[in-house]
């Protein structure tokens, strides 16, 4: 019995084979590329100055219109995993350019597109994706061979650069308003200390319904959307300003536990009135002694800022107040005063005041805002206030006046500007396909299928633009064959033009990141061969 049990097992064979499903492998890759093309299908359509707007209605009701890619893809609520990845895309770009949040979805789309190609010609995934990180490489290199240096003294140029930006969105009839005014915003605020940097924290955007987007205007101080607490007839205007910013509140103490007082007798209810009169009429007298005459009081969550009877001693002592500043922006509002907050009374010292020339209340559309100017040796801020006739105009104002913003932003961090209108794609993919004859194998193959994806561009503007898109790039790459490296499509005039004289310019650097961030989101997704759902 034992010999005939040992013949049924099979001998160990000296070559270990496994079976290894790769079906299951090729439908994950298919369907996250499916997904994620989807979502560049979705805001590729808004591309470029003639671009559709998307209206977006969100679950409370509200309505958004907007042709900014970020803004696009962030209210959508994307469920796939790998087309997630792509609205992450899309905030990476806004986080490192401020623009391009559309382009970069459509060229990560055109990559997925060739990469599926690739993929079902039996190229293995890492071959594909190595290839891409060359092009990714290559590209930059080409893309800044192309480039055109600017100083930050040539106003011109970076108008020019904020303008093309702003043609592609709703409000770009308003561009030789905002773009002049963007570049103004980050000249005031770059420290010559360090000339390269810009926190855009330091220009502060605030909105005003009422009046158009004619009105917006850039102004060097502060300015507050609310009005001047005088419910008690303290002043609204205030001359040779002495501006405290005090972060404790001007009303009763409380109980740090929840507790009711029951007062059953007149003369203990006067003695609680009288102690709070008392106690809130120190504090004022300690504010007054300082020669302070205007007081911007943090929002507080414990308890009242103010009282009527603190406003009402206020009022007395010709001190104006604007209650319910923000906290996120007491360190503006004091880098701007060059302040200190003042956290507590005992703590009240005229050096951590704050002084400028006028606060005043002003009457602005339908409501009114608190304006303070000829601040005395004012920090490295300024402010923007935003008009528009409706909700819906404002806010795209806003995130237009944003990504002019970033483009200023983006030269004073790399100094040179590139050409627009899709010229810097068909120059790439012209030299990219030039550069995979001297490759060798499957890489050579992967490079050329990847130099064409770039095409998707030029060939989308054209037609957004209701041009035929075919005729367009055709005539795109012979024009750059003979070596007019600056030949873009001119959407105005629905022809092939020299896009660098008719001022259509973009920082060198929306253009590399966006081919940077896209290559790498596409790796990212090839190299998915599986999905783990952890419940």
């Amino acid at each position: 019995m034992a010999p005939s049990m040992a013949a049924a097992q099979p001998l160990p064979s000296s070559k270990t084979e496994s079976y290894v499903d790769n079906k299951r492998k090729d439908d994950i890759r298919t369907a996250n590329i499916k997904a994620a093309r989807s979502v560049a299908d979705a805001v590729r359509t808004s591309l470029g100055p003639k671009g559709m707007d998307k209206m977006i209605s969100t679950a409370t009701g509200d309505v958004i219109i907007t042709n900014d890619g970020a803004t696009i893809l962030n209210k959508m609520e994307v469920l796939q995993p790998a087309a997630k990845m792509l609205v992450e895309l899309s905030k990476s770009q806004d986080v490192v350019a401020g623009d391009g949040t559309t382009t970069v979805v459509v060229i990560a789309g055109a990559f997925l597109k060739q990469c599926q190609t690739l993929l079902h010609s039996g190229i293995h995934p890492t071959v594909v994706s190595d290839s891409l990180n060359k092009v990714a490489v290559k590209a930059v290199e080409v893309v800044t061979a192309m480039a055109v240096p600017v100083e930050l003294s040539d106003r011109v140029s970076l108008v020019k650069s904020a303008s093309t930006s702003l043609n592609s969105k709703v409000v770009s009839q308003y561009s030789s308003l905002l773009a002049p005014l963007a570049v103004d915003s980050v000249l005031s605020v770059v420290d010559p200390a360090k000339p390269d940097l810009v926190d855009l924290k330091d220009v502060r955007i605030v909105k005003k319904l009422g009046g158009t987007v004619d009105d917006t205007e850039l102004v060097k101080g502060l300015v507050f959307d609310k009005k001047v607490s005088h419910a008690a007839g303290g002043p609204a205007r205030v001359e040779n300003a002495k501006i405290a910013v005090i972060q404790f509140q001007i009303s009763p103490p409380k109980t740090d536990i929840e507790q009711s007082i029951v007062v059953s007798d007149y003369t203990q209810m006067d003695r609680i009135l009288k102690e709070e009169r008392s106690y809130i009429l120190s504090m004022i007298k300690k504010i007054k002694a300082t020669g302070c005459n205007v007081l911007l009081i943090q929002k507080s969550i414990l308890r009242d800022a103010v009282t009527d009877l603190s406003l009402h001693y206020l009022a007395k002592a010709k001190i104006l107040v604007v209650k319910d500043v923000e906290r996120d922006d007491i360190e503006f509002v004091t880098k701007t005063l060059n302040c200190l907050p003042i956290a507590n009374i005992e703590h009240f010292r005229a050096e951590k005041l704050g002084y400028a020339d006028v606060v005043e209340e002003v009457s602005v559309g339908d409501g009114k805002v608190v304006k303070i100017t000829g601040i005395k040796d004012m920090g490295r801020t300024t402010t923007v206030l935003v008009r528009g006739s409706n909700q819906l105009v404002l806010d795209e104002a806003e995130r237009s006046l944003h990504d002019a913003l970033c483009v200023v932003r983006c030269l004073v961090n790399k100094k040179f500007l590139i050409a627009g209108g899709g010229a810097p794609e068909i120059e790439l993919s012209r030299q990219l396909s030039a550069w995979s004859k001297v490759l060798h194998g499957m890489e050579s193959f992967c490079v050329k299928s990847f130099a064409e994806a770039l095409e998707v561009v030029p060939y989308t503007l054209a037609e957004n633009a209701g041009l035929n898109p075919i005729t367009i790039v055709t005539e795109l790459r012979n024009r750059h064959a003979q070596g007019e490296i600056n030949a873009g499509i001119n959407v105005r005039k629905g022809q092939i033009t020299n896009i660098l004289e008719e001022n259509v310019v973009q920082p060198l650097l929306v253009s590399t990141s966006a081919i940077t961030l896209a290559a790498e989101c596409v790796r990212m997704i090839l190299k998915i061969d599986d999905i783990v759902t952890v419940r």
